[in-house]
């Protein structure tokens, strides 16, 4: 099974995106490298921006603040204004 996802580096907007991503991906794996953390989701991992924007109780914008934070990330990335998708 291959496993999809973002790495992020560690923070608020970190800890709210990984939120968004456990309430809409099933199997959610995170290793917490001390300064970023790499979030792992069984063939596809989405995050929609209106999750994001929910639990950082702040605006969220798509592509712009998820690129901010992403340093790197497994998978075919795409992104719209309203969701990110990691796919195997």
């Amino acid at each position: 099974m291959t496993r999809v996802g973002p790495v992020l580096q560690a923070g608020p907007l970190a800890n709210a995106i990984l939120a968004a991503i456990r309430e809409l991906n099933a199997e959610v794996q995170v290793i917490d490298r001390g300064s970023y953390l790499r979030v792992l989701v069984p063939e596809r991992c989405r995050l929609t921006c209106a999750q994001v924007q929910r639990h950082a109780a702040a605006a969220f914008r798509l592509p712009q603040d998820l690129e901010q934070v992403m340093s790197s990330f497994q998978g075919r990335f795409f992104v719209s204004t309203e969701e990110a998708r990691w796919e195997a």
